[in-house]
């Protein structure tokens, strides 16, 4: 589907991108690639996070790439420092490193739990409190990159449910501190996204993928693009109204079980 964003929507922009080597997150970095923004990825390997950015200039963008662990704040803003002295000022960060397996309670222990909690809020914080001196305020867009599992309880997800839970707070306790300084913050809970490495695991198969699609009340999953338009759409000036949101882009799978079918009268 063509995109609603002209090729220069984001042309003069730096948009800074964190746990951006693979999946959902480089898909982003991609749509603003496309869009015109100037591209600053950071993830804690730098093979694959060079690998990343090369994508993106293969294909006519800028784009650097850094190694640094969100969990260790000095090298996040060091990352920080660097995407401002090479590409200007940033006007959009995506926190979205995270981590999580399956794991009940009983079978967890507190070092794991510690770690999904480290990466994915810790995370968060630390890019979002190191970005705001490098910001381009006023007028700068935040977006973490939050999940379901913050307002929906789930069996085996203690650790990414409280983790993924703080993130949504923080993003609303943000919104109002920093809102006065020009900056908005945001964010976006992804359903089913296809070709990704946990829909990889959640639907193993064909027979599989089907009952989860058949359960979703638009029956498909969603793909990294509309992910990536969701947040260029919240960074955009027809958002400019709009912070402390949390924007679900699920194909209505919050919504619960939808495989019943509504649109046929009772027999």
């Amino acid at each position: 589907m063509p995109s609603a964003f002209r090729p220069d929507a984001f042309a003069g922009k730096t948009v800074f991108v964190a746990g951006a080597s693979s999946g959902i997150n480089l898909g982003i970095a991609h749509g603003f690639a496309r869009a015109g923004a100037r591209l600053a990825l950071i993830s804690r390997t730098a093979e694959r996070i060079q690998a990343a950015a090369d994508t993106i200039t293969a294909a006519g963008g800028t784009a650097i790439g850094m190694a640094a662990d969100v969990r260790d704040y000095a090298a996040v803003e060091a990352a920080l420092a660097r995407a401002q002295d090479e590409l200007g000022p940033i006007d959009v960060v995506i926190s979205g490193a995270a981590g999580n397996f399956l794991a009940p309670v009983v079978g967890m222990s507190a070092n794991a739990f510690k770690t999904v909690v480290d990466i994915d809020l810790l995370g968060t914080f630390n890019v979002f409190r190191a970005s705001f001196d490098h910001l381009n305020k006023p007028g700068a867009s935040l977006i973490a990159i939050t999940a379901p599992q913050a307002v929906n309880a789930m069996m085996f997800q203690a650790h990414a449910c409280a983790a993924k839970a703080g993130i949504n707070m923080l993003i609303k306790c943000l919104a109002m501190e920093w809102g006065p300084a020009g900056v908005r913050v945001n964010g976006i809970s992804p359903g089913p996204i296809a070709d990704t490495e946990g829909m990889a695991r959640l639907a193993p198969t064909p027979e599989v993928e089907a009952r989860y699609k058949a359960r979703l009340a638009l029956r498909d999953y969603g793909s990294k693009d509309d992910i990536a338009d969701a947040a260029m759409y919240l960074s955009s000036d027809n958002a400019r109204y709009v912070t402390g949101t949390i924007l679900d882009c699920d194909g209505g799978s919050k919504l619960g079980d939808a495989s019943a079918d509504a649109l046929k009268q009772p027999q």
